[in-house]
């Protein structure tokens, strides 16, 4: 593992996603509108030749707005998103300084999450002056069932979200809204789950989903992690193992498991960076979300980690502990990968693993 650093200072970048027609532009709408925002570079993607989106913005300051339509930020102009965020801080200041504080980026509706993401944590560049604060996902209570079931890139913008924003509840019965409510715990247990009702939200409801907020000296590790929640969203009665593993997660139809295992005791640092390579060779493509707090062995903080698919954060070490819990944490939202492949790797790392 690379030297632990913590670092809070770089400027926060808020993902909105959605799958097309879920409401993004709606919410971004009404977001954009209140002070929270004020000082937010907003950079909308759009698909096609002709950009529309950002016509229906109904008030941010058009120079601090970017609109790209050369094609899909996940795809095509991910060199554009570069250079564009890594041109911002001198491009959008006034007297030296940086008109923004934050970043918002509107994807089109067909986008994965996920080298999106991957561009904010590997590119040189942009990870000196970025970091991910969260990734919201608006989710239309409308056509979710029928979209989640023939659409593989909703699923994963599901599933790696941080926040679903429930779009136009109105329209649908308690039923309809109970069962996707259902799915979307199955899908993504630790997201917290709002409604944008005519796409009312509130930005300090969307903010700070991260490890760090921007006004928080402390980070609020119980809250990012949440791992409390995989266990409860599967089996509320749930009992551990001798390595405190919560059992009983089942697979579902949309091929996501999402899950937490904890770790009794300290683990060495060279172990744990092996099993974490071993785990990306075998299925890094299909690990959507790795989130945790370690315990690892000679130091006396914590240490968190966050990977996305087969990258990871530079690992961040805490000021301390929050609670008398010591154990390592580790979350995991992976696709169609068995939760016995992560446990079973990891215990026999630790059985065999020289002292």
């Amino acid at each position: 593992m690379t030297s632990p650093h913590l670092e809070t200072a770089l400027t926060p970048v808020t993902l909105l996603t959605g799958f097309l027609g879920s409401g993004k532009t709606t919410v971004l709408n009404q977001l954009v509108r209140q002070p929270t925002l004020a000082r937010t570079l907003v950079i909308i993607n759009e698909f096609g030749e002709i950009g529309l989106d950002h016509l229906l913005m109904s008030r941010v300051a058009d120079d601090n707005m970017i609109e790209m339509s050369s094609g899909c930020l996940c795809c095509t102009i991910r060199g554009d998103l570069v250079e564009t965020l890594r041109d911002a801080h001198w491009r959008y200041q006034v007297g030296g300084e940086p008109r923004f504080d934050r970043v918002v980026i509107e994807t089109t509706g067909v986008a994965d999450p996920a080298p999106i993401i991957h561009t904010l944590m590997s590119v040189g560049a942009i990870a000196r002056r970025y970091r991910l604060d969260g990734v919201v996902a608006t989710i239309d209570l409308t056509s979710a069932e029928a979209t989640l079931d023939a659409q593989p890139e909703a699923v994963k913008q599901a599933a790696m979200a941080d926040c679903l924003l429930l779009t136009k509840r109105d329209l649908v019965d308690a039923e309809q809204a109970a069962a996707l409510e259902q799915r979307l715990q199955r899908i993504n247990p630790a997201a917290r789950r709002l409604e944008a009702r005519h796409g009312q939200v509130a930005a300090a409801d969307i903010l700070g989903l991260g490890l760090f907020s921007t006004n928080a000296k402390i980070p609020d590790v119980a809250r990012w992690l949440n791992e409390e929640a995989y266990a409860q969203a599967h089996d509320p009665h749930a009992s551990h193992s001798h390595h405190g593993h919560a059992h009983d997660v089942n697979r579902h139809d949309d091929h996501i498991q999402s899950f937490a295992i904890l770790v009794d005791e300290p683990i060495p640092d060279a172990m744990l960076d092996a099993w974490l390579d071993l785990l990306l060779a075998m299925c890094g493509q299909d690990m959507l979300r790795i989130k945790g707090i370690l315990n690892v062995r000679g130091r006396t903080q914590p240490i968190a980690i966050h990977g996305v698919q087969h990258l990871f954060y530079p690992p961040i070490e805490l000021p301390g502990w929050t609670s008398e819990d010591q154990r390592s944490k580790l979350v995991f939202i992976t696709r169609d990968v068995p939760r016995t492949v992560i446990e079973e790797t990891l215990e026999a790392f630790l059985a065999t693993w020289p002292d």
